[in-house]
């Protein structure tokens, strides 16, 4: 079975960084490897199609690069997801939408083993985690599913009411704030920056500190990092591909308008001859 290198970061108490993907293109985790700064790589499962196969492709890359693999699910499919990413090489789940003490031990029961004191419902599987079929059932299959990362978000009204409580289920690992469901739960939708919602971030990063946990932040850039750095946060995913392609082109798009003369370029309309007809 493969070491888990996200595990060990936060076993050793050391700081780790990932990066967000959406797409399902293995060459993108490659280059992600490539670039030498990242324990781990993202695939935002919850906003990206893809298929079973797509996941055994991430999974050869992050195990060609060494890279620790998270997949964030959403809460319809914790349980079916979070078994098949695990399953394709993913070593870390993130779990979204938590909502109850009950949410949150089904998230665990998602990821651990089915053996005495553990809360889990994973089997055994035949799948790439296993090499197909030579460890399934075997001790170091029980020993690798304990080591799963197990990540939740919170960002519902109902979770951050109840946050001690949630955060006391036995087997999470990592907390992390979501400021844009949070604020739409409260009533206050796309104010990121509402006080009631800054005063929630704090909460669930101090009661994650207080209860041993890792508390997770992500940012578009290292800009914001300062003040979460403040707080005692260690852990940081940075970027999406989607949003870094877009301000590219964006900005440079707009550059090169600028450049060749605004207002020159004009819509050439359809000759009657260009004009296909079914």
């Amino acid at each position: 079975m493969r070491p888990n290198r996200l595990r060990a970061l936060l076993t050793a108490g050391q700081p780790t960084l990932g990066t967000h993907l959406l797409s399902t293109w293995p060459t993108l985790v490659e280059l992600v490897g490539q670039a030498g700064n990242y324990d781990y790589v993202e695939f935002t499962a919850e906003y990206s199609p893809f298929d079973m196969h797509d996941l055994d492709n991430l999974g050869r890359a992050l195990e060609l690069k060494n890279l620790a693999g998270m997949i964030k699910v959403e809460q319809t499919q914790w349980t079916h997801q979070a078994m098949r990413a695990i399953g394709s090489g993913f070593q870390s789940v993130l779990f979204a939408d938590l909502r109850t003490v009950e949410d949150a031990r089904a998230c665990v029961a998602a990821v651990r083993p089915e053996t005495p004191g553990t809360g889990g419902r994973l089997g055994v599987g035949m799948r790439r985690d296993v090499g197909t079929v030579r460890e399934g059932g075997s001790p170091a299959y029980v020993d690798a599913l304990n080591e799963v990362v197990i990540a939740v978000m919170v960002e519902k009204r109902e979770c951050v009411e109840d946050l001690d409580a949630i955060l006391s289920v036995k087997g999470l690992d990592m907390v992390q704030f979501g400021s844009s469901d949070y604020s739409m739960s409260l009533g206050v939708t796309g104010q990121r920056n509402h006080p009631d919602v800054v005063r929630a971030e704090r909460k669930t990063i101090e009661t994650a500190l207080k209860k041993g946990l890792h508390p997770r932040v992500e940012l578009a850039d290292i800009k914001g990092a300062a003040p979460y750095l403040e707080m005692g946060v260690k852990h940081f995913c940075i970027g999406w591909d989607v949003r870094i392609l877009h301000e590219w082109w964006r900005v440079n798009g707009e550059g090169m308008r600028a450049m060749l003369g605004a207002g020159e370029t004009a819509s050439v309309a359809p000759t009657k001859a260009s004009v296909a007809t079914y």
